[in-house]
């Protein structure tokens, strides 16, 4: 109740809980697709590669968001084409990059003399100090990637399940990856006021693991994914004011916590529920 009393008294809280369930939701609705597409590792090289960005946008004065969001295209785009283009493997290929990008973020940031970001808030997040602006522009990054989702739904689980069958129905592969790589890089720039670099790979993941681990459909493994990203926006913000402890890190361990959950009780892949009909 005192939480509660807090949110509707400041608005810095209000804020935070909004941007929290938004970034849990389309985390976990984008993050399916990544699982079940093995591309872990893209939304790990996206979130560090939007650094350089946030670091120019910075230097010019402007929003951050839209320097990470080009960075973040700008990166995916390069990955696919030198995988595509040369004997380097998507996996090296996106080592390579991401690497490299978050470096020249690093280097960037150390030429700021006295004025640098601050790369704990980039790198851990700060949902705390979500400003209205900024959650506006994570309201319509959301609404954006959840109506394209939509709109691509069929396209998105053929070439998921079965690419070789999708290519041979005339469907773009090439263009719907790209197109999921843009969504990736719009929910990961989203991401960094609430999680930060580090984590957000995080969010993109668990949630959606945690709702594969419970059904076999998609369908269904999209909304409890937006369900589980949402429910640990809420509590690891509730922890977070409640001990005063970094607040994306304490939605992830609550993320975590619900995978571990589904890891060991879920009825059909559940490691004691297997145990248990073993035995009988």
């Amino acid at each position: 109740m005192s939480f509660i009393d807090q949110v509707s008294r400041y608005q810095y809280l209000q804020n935070a809980l909004i941007a929290a369930i938004l970034v849990g939701i389309i985390c976990g609705v984008v993050g399916c697709f990544i699982i079940l597409r093995g591309m872990s590792l893209m939304g790990d090289a996206i979130s560090h590669a939007v650094l350089p960005g946030i670091v120019i946008a910075y230097m010019l004065g402007i929003n951050f968001f839209v320097g990470a969001v080009i960075t973040g295209v700008i990166t995916a785009l390069s990955i696919g084409y030198i995988s595509q283009n040369s004997r380097i493997k998507d996996d090296s290929a996106i080592g390579i990059m991401f690497t490299a990008a978050f470096a020249l973020g690093v280097v960037l940031n150390s030429t700021l003399k006295g004025t640098s970001v601050n790369l704990w808030h980039i790198l851990f997040g700060n949902v705390l100090a979500v400003s209205r602006t900024d959650l506006w522009i994570t309201f319509g990054m959301g609404i954006f990637v959840i109506l394209m989702i939509i709109l691509f739904y069929r396209p998105l689980l053929l070439s998921t399940f079965d690419p070789t069958m999708a290519k041979a129905t005339g469907l773009p592969v090439k263009f719907i990856h790209y197109m999921l790589m843009l969504l990736l890089s719009l929910v990961t720039v989203a991401s960094l006021q609430t999680v930060g670099i580090i984590l957000v790979v995080a969010m993109l993941i668990t949630p959606g693991a945690t709702a594969y681990l419970l059904t076999d459909r998609l369908s269904t493994m999209l909304v409890m994914a937006a369900v589980f990203g949402g429910i640990s926006g809420v509590i690891g913000l509730y922890y977070s004011v409640l001990f005063d402890v970094s607040s994306g890190s304490t939605i992830v361990l609550v993320a975590s916590i619900l995978f571990g959950l589904a890891f060991f009780f879920s009825p059909k892949q559940g490691v004691l529920w297997k145990i248990f009909r073993s035995r009988i």
